[in-house]
């Protein structure tokens, strides 16, 4: 089965963007050891699962920063940009089946990003791996990294590492298997 890594940026107090979704208060981080991070964690991920906000928002980028098959879950876009065709696609699935379907199509490592995509993974208790990056700045409100779950998700302190410019990186591993077995 695939398995899904979170790899995201937050503020001390938990948001991961402004509530209009900017997030320049975290960009002052993006240092060369954010962007070597993010590259060895890249390297062993095969697919990205993003929502329709992280979507909307990188479209606004002047180049699309993924070179990874893009999956966008939405309920509302139904098609994509002819720039991105053969890059994007988009599914309506449950993160559940979603994530049988790219492991029947032989993906093994899946990057899920976005606030609402990652909650919606959570709340079904689908992440295998979590990487925090904890930057010194509280903004006060904003889109929170998580939201309401039914139950526990737990998960191990696998290490933590801490940068000059004080940005505390914490990775966790899933501690237990849901009841599916998965």
């Amino acid at each position: 089965m695939i398995t899904t890594h979170v790899y995201i940026g937050a503020s001390l107090d938990g948001f991961i963007a402004r509530r209009d979704g900017s997030f320049g208060w975290l960009m002052k981080f993006a240092d060369q050891a954010a962007v070597d991070s993010y590259a060895e964690f890249i390297a062993g991920i095969d697919v990205i699962v993003i929502g329709r906000g992280t979507y909307e928002t990188v479209l606004g980028f002047s180049d699309w920063p993924y070179s990874l098959p893009t999956v966008v879950l939405s309920q509302s876009i139904s098609e994509v940009p002819s720039r991105l065709e053969g890059k994007v696609s988009i599914s309506k699935l449950s993160p559940r089946s979603l994530l049988a379907d790219l492991s029947a199509s032989g993906y093994r490592s899946a990057y899920i990003d976005g606030g609402q995509v990652i909650q919606s993974f959570l709340a079904e208790d689908l992440i295998d791996e979590l990487i925090i990056a904890r930057v010194p700045v509280l903004i006060g409100e904003g889109i929170s990294l998580f939201g309401q779950l039914k139950g526990d998700v737990e998960f191990e302190h696998a290490r933590t590492a801490t940068f000059a410019n004080g940005l505390v990186r914490s990775y966790y591993k899933r501690l237990r298997q849901n009841n599916n077995g998965q």
